[in-house]
């Protein structure tokens, strides 16, 4: 039985990384992405589209947002009590630390393929590059990078190279580990 995965974003460049990236790792299976205006919008509006939700029964929900300023944590704790009073158990809520750029700066490979910036790939075994979840501005160091980086048209491209291995981002990996063993548990 196959199984729909609907994700909740927070952000119009997280669906054009997505929609180029799980269709081409995860060939066959059927994304739905929910796209909101920003992180007020989606914790304000995701118990509502939760609950009035009619999904087939072969349906999982993920819910992806960038951790930005605030406490990892804290924020997953609170999306998680989001999706229970929007009827909805077993919803993977995942936190991209501290925003989407870092799954990008942890492979530099995928940033010279994509984004046509040469010698990129080299740094990846930097010290910056080696954990960029901690990297305090990602999308500023992307931008270092990558000077003609826009956020949509790159994210989308990103989604195009990206690889499963290697990536030097931990919150990319959870997010894939998830991923992976939801589509398992079905």
């Amino acid at each position: 039985m196959s199984v729909q995965l609907v994700l909740f974003l927070e952000e119009e460049s997280a669906k054009a990384l997505l929609q180029a990236l799980l269709p081409r790792l995860f060939p066959g299976q059927e994304f739905r992405y929910v796209v909101f205006e920003g992180k007020q919008d989606l914790e304000k509006q995701l118990s509502k589209r939760l609950r009035g939700w009619q999904a087939p029964e072969a349906c999982r929900f993920v819910v992806l947002r960038d951790k930005d300023a605030s406490d990892c944590h804290l924020t997953k704790e609170r999306l998680q009590a989001l999706c229970r009073a929007g009827g909805k158990e077993g919803v993977l809520v995942r936190i991209a630390c501290r925003e989407l750029e870092s799954w990008y700066l942890g492979d530099l490979k995928a940033v010279e393929g994509a984004l046509g910036s040469d010698s990129v790939a080299a740094r990846q075994s930097g010290r910056k590059y080696r954990d960029p979840d901690r990297l305090e501005n990602p999308l500023q160091e992307l931008v270092r990078l990558v000077p003609t980086y826009q956020k949509i048209a790159g994210s989308r491209a990103m989604g195009q190279c990206m690889e499963l291995q290697n990536n030097t981002s931990r919150s990319f990996n959870v997010f894939m580990e998830g991923i992976r063993r939801l589509l398992a548990d079905v």
